[in-house]
């Protein structure tokens, strides 16, 4: 690390503003590098925690309780919800749509904590796809494929998105589109930062069952209790 304790491993413009990848040693933990990502200057995400992120693919695969599962992944991020897909034996495929080329290059150069490992899954097997494009996009139009599971981390909360074109998506027409591409015992899992009765009431009117599930941890950095929130549906 520099003696500043912070390297900057990308920055430049992208479709949503200003992106940011640095690696960085906490002052508070001396020998703990964490990945960081940034979108117009403001945090975005961390490899610190993660618990979230993992607990979305987990917790969507439990609740199908099939195998040879086929998984959507709307965003890739630092990669941790598509590694845990495929860290479990009854998923066979996993393709990630990445709006960010940027996103897409990290993983390429080997820039995020998890890229020799999922770049092994790229190769070696494959298990693993990664496309560049619009996830949202992709769900509102015809299905070419049908997925056991999608798995959907992109905006910060259905409320709060980093591009309002997500809008419709969070609709019950939006769902009733994004249905259409799964399989009929698939099972639909969408990562917030807050809770969202709006986006809640919206799944009731397309999904037989529905789940919001709340992922506490410890946030060490400012010493407080953060809280996450996971919404699953299925037919």
């Amino acid at each position: 690390m520099s003696n500043s304790n912070l390297e900057i491993l990308s920055y430049g413009p992208s479709p949503l503003g200003l992106l940011c990848l640095r690696r960085r040693e906490l002052l508070s933990q001396p020998g703990t590098i964490v990945t960081e990502v940034t979108l117009n200057h403001e945090f975005l995400m961390s490899s610190l925690y993660t618990d979230s992120e993992q607990a979305l693919a987990r917790a969507a695969l439990e609740i199908h309780g099939g195998d040879q599962l086929k998984v959507l992944v709307g965003g890739l991020g630092l990669g941790y919800t598509a590694r845990e897909a495929l860290q479990s034996p009854g998923v066979v495929r996993v393709e990630v749509v990445e709006l960010l080329p940027q996103v897409i290059d990290w993983l390429e150069q080997g820039l995020i904590p998890l890229s020799s490992e999922l770049q092994r899954e790229m190769t070696d097997e494959p298990r693993l796809v990664v496309t560049q494009g619009d996830v949202y996009q992709r769900l509102a139009g015809p299905a070419a494929d049908l997925f056991d599971v999608v798995l959907i981390d992109v905006d910060h909360s259905p409320d709060e998105r980093l591009d309002e074109e997500s809008i419709s998506f969070y609709t019950a027409a939006g769902l009733q589109a994004a249905r259409r591409h799964m399989a009929p015992d698939g099972v639909l899992g969408v990562w917030s930062y807050a809770a969202s009765s709006p986006f809640a009431d919206a799944l009731r009117e397309v999904f037989t069952q529905v789940r919001v599930e709340p992922v506490t941890y410890e946030n060490r950095l400012i010493d407080q209790q953060r809280t996450d929130w996971l919404f699953f549906a299925s037919a």
